[in-house]
């Protein structure tokens, strides 16, 4: 299971979504450019001190994220607004790829063509859309509870 964000635009979602993946032990792939400059120094101080748990993997464009090997291991999973299937009803496999798509604009039609299932999370009748990690969250935990991938690891603290 993988979590991957289509060109972030806000550093603080970023830094949600890294210590979201450290605390689930998902690595986290970052398709750039983002909407902000992404350093080593940012990326640590957005993830504060998960970072040095988090597995992030930053792609210079969308093109390289398609052909890096981790991400041809499974199947492609956009969640957009857009979504043809609810999450609830999608059967989640292990290798599976989590793909979430700009805060502000979403995923472009190619982002759309390329992925292979595109799921939304059910929402109240006049609720536009979740933050991105909170949907993250509530997708991530839905995968890995259906394929049995929890962490083991007891709470510390």
């Amino acid at each position: 299971m993988r979590l991957a964000l289509f060109q972030p635009d806000i550093p603080q979602n970023l830094g949600a979504a890294l210590r979201l993946g450290a605390c689930l032990d998902v690595p986290v792939d970052v398709i750039e450019p983002c909407g902000f400059p992404l350093s080593d120094a940012g990326v640590r101080r957005a993830a504060m001190d998960y970072g040095a748990l988090a597995r992030m993997t930053r792609h210079a464009s969308w093109t390289e994220f398609l052909a890096a090997p981790e991400r041809r291991a499974g199947r492609l999973l956009l969640f957009t607004t857009r979504g043809a299937e609810p999450l609830h009803a999608f059967a989640f496999r292990t290798g599976d790829t989590l793909l979430f798509g700009r805060e502000s604009a979403g995923a472009p039609d190619e982002v759309h063509a390329a992925a292979d299932a595109r799921l939304f999370i059910p929402l109240a009748a006049g609720a536009r859309s979740l933050n991105l990690t909170v949907s993250a969250a509530i997708a991530l935990s839905e995968a890995l509870r259906q394929t049995n991938s929890f962490p083991t690891g007891a709470p510390t603290g």
